[in-house]
């Protein structure tokens, strides 16, 4: 639940974030400079709280994994045979990494674009971080949830396969007296 949480409400300020960012700032050209004032931008402040549930939500994904079923842990060795688990264990973690290189480097773009405002340049336009590349962070994010809950599912099925061996259940195709 909370990684569904932290999932999408990532996705949801980075799509919001995205939309409101303005395309540029308003240069002001003196003698042989022009200096770039930026207007009050709250897409900023969404920006680091989408990074920082990203972040939340790669934390949950980890701790669903690793964390003791029915007060039983497993080892990752046994965890991990599964290569369907381990598949997309690897591939949420890649995303996970990518979105947040991509959030950070935004964020640090923008505040780039924002301190070094005085430019020599007399053509300068103003720029602010690259349009898309927020949003698509913000997809990323998205996509590394859903592998998430996928790894959680995964991590159900070897955890009750594993605790549950020792348990007869009898032979394929034979019914337990309980059941007859």
């Amino acid at each position: 639940m909370a990684l569904s949480f932290f999932g999408l409400l990532s996705f949801t300020l980075g799509i919001i974030a995205e939309n409101k960012k303005p395309p540029f700032g308003i240069p002001i050209q003196e003698k042989d400079i022009v200096i770039c004032k930026f207007p009050n931008d709250p897409t900023i402040v969404l920006r680091y709280l989408s990074t920082v549930t990203v972040v939340l939500s790669t934390i949950v994904g980890h701790v669903g994994i690793y964390f003791p079923y029915k007060g039983k842990s497993i080892s990752s060795d046994i965890l991990f045979k599964s290569t369907t688990l381990l598949s997309f264990f690897i591939v949420a973690e890649i995303l996970s990494i990518f979105t947040m290189a991509l959030l950070v480097w935004t964020i640090i773009t923008e505040g780039l674009h924002r301190s070094r405002n005085v430019h020599h340049d007399i053509t300068t336009q103003c720029p602010t971080s690259k349009t898309g590349m927020f949003g698509g962070s913000a997809f990323l994010a998205l996509d590394a949830t859903l592998f998430w809950l996928e790894c959680q599912m995964l991590m159900m099925n070897v955890r009750c396969d594993y605790l549950d061996e020792d348990k007869n259940e009898g032979e394929y195709g034979q019914i337990s007296q309980d059941e007859a």
